[in-house]
C-alpha cells in the first residue's frame, strides 16, 4: 500500500511511489486505514532527518504522528515547513538567524520564538480547507532556492535556472521568464526572505545532473 503521504512545493499530500530525502510532521493526519482525513493538525511543520539516534518508526502507526516525505529540502521549505529544532539543530538556528535579519524591520529582535515563526509561516503557506497561499512579484526579485507557478507546474529556481518539479526529480522547464514579469511565487514570503540573505536549501541531484 502507498501511503498519501509524499509532499508536493503546494503542500499537498500525494501517494507517489518515491523515496524522500526528509521526515515532515504536521501531527496525526490518518486514521486506523492509514488514510489521511486532515492537512494538519498544529501550525508547527517541520522538517527532520529521516534517521536520528537509531529511532525505527512505522508509517501511520495508530496514536503517532504521520509521518510525511520530502523530495528535497528546497520542496519542504515551499510546502510551508521549516527545519526542526531537535533533531536538525544547526541547522534551525541557521535558519531562524536569518528569519530574524529578514523580518526585524528595523528593531532589534534578541530572539524569535519557535512558535512565533510556526504562527507566521501558517498565515503565509494555509488557507482554510486544503488550500495554499501564494503572492506575487517581479520575477527578478525571486531568490535561489523559491518555487514559482508557471501554469498547474512548480518550478524550482536555481542558479539562474528554471527546474521543472516532480516527485521523482527536476526536469528542465523550458521557459524564459523575464525579471520584470509579474510571477507567482509559492514558497511563503517570510521564507523567500530569509532564502534571499542565502539560506540554501538541499536539492536533488536531478537539478545538476538532469
Amino acid at each position: 500500500m502507498t501511503l498519501q503521504n509524499r509532499v508536493d512545493p503546494w503542500g499537498n499530500l500525494t501517494n507517489a511511489p518515491a523515496r524522500g530525502a526528509w521526515l515532515g510532521n504536521r501531527g496525526i493526519l490518518h486514521n486506523d486505514q492509514k488514510e489521511i482525513i486532515a492537512p494538519w493538525r498544529h501550525k508547527s511543520w517541520v522538517t527532520c532527518q529521516t534517521e536520528f539516534k537509531g529511532i525505527k518508526r512505522k508509517p501511520f502507526s495508530p496514536g503517532q504522528y504521520s509521518e510525511l516525505f520530502f523530495l528535497d529540502e528546497a520542496t519542504a521549505l515551499s510546502a510551508g515547513h521549516r527545519p526542526c529544532a531537535h533533531c536538525r539543530r544547526d541547522r534551525f538556528k541557521e535558519f531562524k538567524s536569518l528569519w530574524q535579519t529578514a523580518l526585524s524591520e528595523g528593531a532589534q529582535l534578541n530572539c524569535a520564538a519557535a512558535s512565533d515563526m510556526d504562527k507566521r509561516l501558517h498565515s503565509e503557506r494555509a488557507t482554510r480547507g486544503d488550500g495554499k497561499v501564494t503572492f506575487q512579484t517581479a520575477f527578478g526579485m525571486v531568490p535561489n532556492g523559491a518555487f514559482i507557478e508557471h501554469g498547474e507546474r512548480a518550478l524550482l529556481l536555481w542558479q539562474g535556472q528554471l527546474h521543472s518539479w516532480s516527485a521523482h526529480g527536476y526536469s528542465t522547464a523550458g521557459v524564459t521568464v523575464e525579471p520584470s514579469a509579474t510571477v507567482t511565487v509559492i514558497t511563503p514570503a517570510s521564507t523567500v526572505r530569509v532564502l534571499a540573505l542565502g539560506f540554501r536549501p538541499q536539492v536533488h541531484e536531478s537539478v545538476q545532473n538532469p
